[in-house]
């Protein structure tokens, strides 16, 4: 933290049922929400495994569990395999476009149609806009709504946070119609060479999970660095060995 900026306080949640694990229970740390970080006070947090939802900053801090790893693609060292390299060829019609933080009624309707189609009944497919704009957006935090179109149609969007060392990707919704070209897949690839654009060592993914399966793609992307005991290091380092 800067010597100029209040640093602000930590809280632990209580605990509640994890999102992801089915039959554990969860808690969290979490940063005052009155006291809104900038991008660069964010990506300090970042830095020590924190991740946001809307305002809120927060990170797993559970008991008995370390499911919940925090990882990042250092972006000059990244290669992408057989089959990333298909996904990059599929979508070449695709165009990306650069969209402010605001509400677009055309992203609000393709995130419902892909919450009911992946996620149904899980408390993220709730027809209202203030939510969904709660969920994906931040007061002070740089973040581009990046879309995929083929032509004038819209197929995705990949949210993203612009942060002084690097992307991070806060989430990402497409067309469910389209499942071949693998566009959740495409925008990591996209986000990767974006920071290379931007000369940004990083691409901040969340949370890899790897005994869950709508998590663990992430470690699919490789050199992957997992923030373990204090320390980013690579996922395949002997450390790692005994994360979940």
């Amino acid at each position: 933290m800067t010597s100029h900026h209040k640093q602000p306080e930590i809280f632990l949640s209580m605990p509640h049922a994890c999102s992801y694990l089915s039959r554990r229970t969860a808690t969290s740390l979490f940063l005052d929400p009155r006291q809104p970080l900038d991008s660069r006070q964010y990506a300090n947090f970042m830095r020590l495994g924190f991740r946001r939802s809307g305002d809120l900053v927060y990170r797993p801090h559970c008991r008995t569990c370390n499911a919940c790893i925090p990882v990042r693609i250092p972006v000059n060292r990244f290669r992408p395999n057989r089959g990333q390299r298909r996904v990059w060829k599929r979508n070449h019609d695709l165009s990306v476009i650069a969209r402010p933080q605001a509400y677009h009624q055309e992203h609000f309707e393709l995130y419902q149609r892909y919450q009911a189609s992946r996620h149904p009944g899980g408390g993220m497919d709730d027809p209202d806009p203030q939510k969904y704009m709660n969920f994906l957006g931040s007061r002070n935090i740089e973040t581009v709504y990046y879309e995929l179109r083929r032509a004038q149609t819209l197929l995705g969007v990949a949210v993203t946070d612009i942060l002084p060392d690097g992307l991070s990707a806060v989430y990402t919704f497409f067309d469910p119609d389209e499942k071949q070209r693998a566009l959740g897949i495409f925008a990591v690839l996209w986000q990767v060479e974006q920071a290379r654009v931007r000369q940004l060592p990083w691409l901040y993914l969340g949370y890899w999970i790897k005994e869950c399966s709508k998590m663990s793609y992430k470690g699919h992307y490789r050199p992957l660095e997992a923030f373990v005991q204090g320390q980013w290091v690579n996922l395949e380092d002997p450390r790692t060995r005994h994360a979940p």
